[in-house]
């Protein structure tokens, strides 16, 4: 009999921690969702411009700079994505550099800058490409530059 008291009470034991535990966690879960939803409510106007939604068009540049180009000229040719931002149908513009990925042999890290474009219409980007700011900016800042790629993309 000592043995299956001792089952019991082992079993009692347990199943009361584990139902005090659930009551923590609980109420550790309901102060995450409340934290959650104030996080997701801050964010839904950062998200209105910043969303990928079906529909938005990717205009992806890759920039590959000439050899030897100074510091000063390099900081030089940022200027011209300050430019590209006063074209007024770009939704957003970020620039990059190359990420330290590890190399493969489906990656492709020899370019100097990454301009990423988003636009809401095919309107939009054509107004772009033609756009005076546009234009102007790339016969500026076109003498930093040995090579240009454009991906576009609508997202699906």
């Amino acid at each position: 009999m000592n043995r299956k008291n001792f089952i019991t009470s082992l079993l009692v034991g347990a199943s009361s921690g584990a139902f005090l535990a659930s009551c923590a966690n609980e109420k550790s879960n309901n102060n995450k969702t409340e934290n959650t939803e104030a996080m997701q409510t801050e964010s839904k106007t950062a998200e209105n411009k910043d969303s990928l939604n079906t529909g938005l068009i990717i205009h992806s540049v890759y920039f590959w700079l000439k050899e030897g180009i100074t510091a000063e000229e390099d900081k030089d040719f940022l200027n011209f994505f300050e430019e590209l931002k006063k074209v007024p149908t770009a939704r957003t513009l970020k620039v990059g550099k190359p990420a330290p990925t590890h190399p493969r042999p489906v990656v492709d890290n020899s370019y100097s800058y990454l301009l990423l474009v988003t636009f809401d219409t095919m309107d939009d980007i054509n107004t772009y490409e033609t756009h005076p700011i546009h234009l102007d900016a790339i016969e500026k800042y076109s003498k930093y530059w040995t090579k240009v790629e454009v991906k576009d993309a609508i997202l699906l």
